[in-house]
């Protein structure tokens, strides 16, 4: 294994330059109109007066007392919930009743690995999510996209990542990689009408977005803000996270939330830089529990469609069950998940199952130190050209993580990263011969967030 950190430095740099041309922000932290002069037009007083009421009556991206409050904010991909004591780092401003919105992460890596399949690689894991909402009465319109320029920043169409698999690049199944998301993510309008304090109906519609389906998605969620590889269980338990022709409705009352999604269930195809088409053949269902601030369950139930080209005649019954939890305190704030997903190949005796467990810490506003544990099920798939047609179970691979990054320097928009992570495999009997018995992975990480 060569040293991942030599000419760090130097390899860092260029790619910086690159992926901070994407993130310059035209919105401030706060939410107020750029300084200026203080004279104040008499004309625009009853104006200012209702942006004023409008912004009292938006959350504008922080913690939240109640599930309903949670939702409204939009804060996550599709219509999934984080605790509604987390505050996710975002830059925002009020304009003319629109709340504007801005938050994002890119994250420039040096993965290197060890044994038979070990591969390096310089690449970038990146997305920028702008959003815009806006009140009328008690209905609540928001627009959001998510955008990535990850099919320019990873080359070769995936990046190495050890005992992953789930997609294709150039007419082949991805062994031992991950691939690049979409440049358009997401690209969805919200509508959310407030019955009451407790009660909030909503619609979904997104030609790219992500249904009722498993917890927040890896690149989004609080517990796994640090770490920039996928989990090894993604195509298990959130890959549906970059979905096409989708609709969901939800209801919340008071503490639960109950959801429905149509949507179409081919995984996006190796053009990364096209929304796709296709009718709604999938279905999805989620229920969302939030008994206190700080903690918050889902279940989830859908049927995939053919999800993989590589298996076109398959279909899947996806469940997943997480808790995630947020607590914030002083300077501090601690973030973890605890997640199970499990495809049903239907008409098929074939069940794969992945376990995960994830947790970041940040300290003092100065240190990051975060860990992922998971026990996943892998396939035939990752014979590569021995693989049979018929895809079935192997084996179940272990994966430990711990990860440490120090803050380095932050301005008003934007705070940066640098660190490090290893990943310890433990490979099961039946790919020892491939894989080794315990092969290891090592990333050195710069991670530039938006927002504070």
């Amino acid at each position: 294994m060569r040293n991942p950190f030599s000419h760090l430095l130097l390899r860092i740099s260029v790619c910086a330059a690159i992926a901070l041309a994407s993130f310059r922000p035209a919105l401030s932290q706060s939410p107020t109109a750029s300084s200026g002069s203080t004279h104040t037009d008499p004309s625009n007083q009853q104006k200012n007066q209702s942006m004023s009421e409008g912004m009292a009556n938006m959350n504008m991206g922080g913690p939240t007392e109640s599930l309903t409050d949670n939702v409204l904010r939009h804060t996550t991909s599709g219509t999934d919930l984080e605790p509604d004591s987390t505050a996710p780092p975002m830059l925002m401003q009020m304009r003319n009743n629109w709340m504007l919105m801005l938050h994002g992460q890119a994250s420039i890596v040096d993965q290197q690995q060890t044994g038979p399949r070990a591969h390096d690689k310089l690449f970038s894991a990146n997305w920028i999510m702008p959003m815009a909402q806006r009140q009328f009465g008690s209905s609540e319109l928001t627009l959001r996209a998510m955008l990535s320029l990850e099919p320019a920043t990873i080359s070769g169409r995936y990046y190495p990542e050890l005992f992953q698999q789930g997609e294709t690049a150039f007419g082949k199944p991805i062994v031992d990689g991950q691939h690049p998301h979409n440049l358009f993510m997401e690209i969805a309008a919200l509508y959310d009408y407030k019955f009451s304090e407790q009660s909030v109906f909503s619609l979904y519609a997104a030609p790219a977005g992500d249904p009722a389906l498993g917890p927040v998605a890896f690149p989004h969620r609080a517990s796994a803000s640090e770490d920039p590889l996928a989990p090894l269980g993604h195509h298990l338990q959130d890959s549906t996270h970059i979905a096409y022709e989708v609709l969901t409705g939800g209801l919340t009352l008071h503490r639960l939330r109950i959801e429905a999604s149509g949507f179409h269930g081919r995984e996006p195809g190796e053009n990364r830089w096209i929304i796709s088409v296709g009718g709604l053949d999938s279905w999805s269902a989620r229920l969302t529990v939030a008994p206190v601030r700080d903690w918050t369950a889902q279940y989830s139930i859908g049927h995939l469609h053919s999800p993989e080209a590589q298996h076109p005649a398959e279909d899947v019954l996806r469940q997943t069950a997480s808790i995630s939890y947020h607590h914030s305190w002083n300077a501090n704030s601690l973030d973890g998940l605890a997640l199970w997903g499990r495809n049903h190949t239907i008409d098929t005796p074939t069940n794969a199952n992945g376990y995960l467990f994830e947790a970041t810490t940040h300290l003092h506003n100065r240190h990051s130190i975060w860990t992922r544990i998971e026990n996943v099920d892998r396939t035939t798939d990752l014979l590569g050209p021995a693989a049979p047609p018929e895809e079935t179970v192997v084996g179940r691979v272990q994966a430990y993580t711990g990860g440490y990054a120090h803050h380095l320097y932050s301005n008003n928009w934007s705070v940066y990263e640098l660190g490090a992570q290893a990943t310890l495999y433990n490979t099961p009997a039946p790919l020892r011969s491939l894989y080794g018995d315990h092969p290891t992975g090592v990333a050195a990480v710069l991670n530039i967030h938006l927002g504070k």
